[in-house]
């Protein structure tokens, strides 16, 4: 097998490592808080492609029990990735929760900022003591 082959044959995982990669650098690599969510989805979504991806058989059927079919489908990856989703949802709902009341309090999301107003705030009631 030539390494054009191996790579058309295996494009969608590399696909997938790419999406994760690209969640994980902006999650570390960005201050802002919005934006920090925004890679965490994509993690998240690579991690649910990269898990269903060896579960689907092909010429696999539902696993109900008949003499016409020989290959099942296992259904439990794809109700653990359901799971996932929802907390992922709940996850994403909850930091922009956050997000929003940061905004309110700091008056940015920006986390160099907010750092900043902290270690300013500290060093006052420090000097104030």
């Amino acid at each position: 097998m030539t390494f054009v082959e191996t790579l058309a044959s295996e494009a969608t995982r590399y696909v997938i490592v790419i999406v994760m990669v690209a969640g994980l650098y902006t999650i570390i690599a960005r201050g802002n808080l919005i934006k920090k969510l925004v890679g965490l989805s994509l993690f998240q979504s690579s991690v649910y492609l990269l898990y269903l991806l060896p579960a689907k058989i092909f010429g696999g059927t539902a696993p109900i029990l008949d003499d016409r079919f020989e290959v099942y489908s296992n259904p439990l990856p794809h109700v653990l990735i359901l799971t996932a989703i929802v907390v992922g949802i709940g996850t994403l709902a909850l930091g922009l929760a956050l997000a929003i009341r940061i905004k309110a309090a700091y008056g940015t999301i920006e986390e160099s900022e907010i750092l900043a107003r902290d270690a300013a705030r500290a060093e006052g009631k420090e000097r104030g003591a």
